[in-house]
């Protein structure tokens, strides 16, 4: 473990004394692919999870029954690419072959590997352009049971919604007893203390209803279309890639 800890912190320090510039363009390669591969996915809805999730757990077993009800729809789902959680996003997506099955992996030092379930794939530098693609194109997030990453993504996707720089965006956190603890902490600590309004608790779907979720998306997408419709973007190829699936 100390050997493997150097070997990090002298990639860390050779990092830092490297070229800012070379820096910015692989941040910057990191966007354009990402935009370029993405931007014309269509109603796409993003599942997070933990990578450490086995596939007799039930957790994965829920992941990937929800992304197969999901992509029966039409849905195309996006995962992190590893394995866990997101790789039973992506298994679940594979039951439809007219939706893709996106995974955007990350290169991390103990090597993430691609799940064998996608059918389109990309592979990005750093964590935080990584995590605006995850968002950026998906009209829903669903949020399994996690660690550091997976909450770190669950509370950017809430402040993302809460300061309206995303709108019309559900999010979803699937296993109540995991998850309960936090909203109890959310409600006690962050409300009470003024440090969120009580509509901000609106933003939270806490459920373990499948059905639930799939018939809430379906919804939020009408209502996408709708809202384009009236602001006269029926011409736009976002709402054309959004109203192949209207209901």
């Amino acid at each position: 473990m100390k050997k493997r800890d150097n070997a990090l912190t002298k990639k860390y320090i050779k990092d830092i004394k490297s070229a800012d510039v070379w820096s910015v363009f692989k941040i910057i390669a990191d966007f354009v692919k990402g935009f370029d591969e993405l931007g014309d996915l269509g109603p796409t809805v993003t599942i997070f999870g933990s990578a450490r999730t086995a596939e007799n757990d039930v957790y994965y077993q829920k992941t990937q029954t929800l992304a197969a009800m999901l992509a029966k729809k039409g849905f195309n789902i996006m995962s992190g690419g590893g394995p866990g959680i997101m790789e039973a996003a992506n298994r679940g997506a594979q039951t439809n072959a007219h939706v893709e099955s996106v995974g955007l992996n990350i290169d991390l030092p103990s090597e993430q590997v691609i799940n064998p379930y996608t059918t389109k794939e990309l592979h990005f530098e750093y964590f935080f352009s990584r995590k605006v693609m995850l968002v950026k194109y998906s009209m829903a997030y669903v949020i399994f049971p996690g660690g550091f990453g997976t909450l770190d993504e669950l509370f950017e996707s809430l402040t993302l919604v809460q300061t309206r720089k995303v709108t019309g965006v559900k999010i979803f956190l699937v296993g109540i007893e995991f998850y309960q603890p936090l909203i109890t902490f959310i409600e006690t600590r962050l409300l009470r203390d003024g440090m969120i309004d009580k509509e901000d608790l609106e933003i939270i779907n806490l459920t373990d209803d499948l059905e639930y979720i799939c018939n809430e998306i379906e919804k939020s997408l009408q209502t996408q279309i709708e809202v384009l419709e009236d602001v006269g973007l029926k011409d736009s190829s976002y709402y054309k890639s959004l109203s192949r699936l209207k209901v």
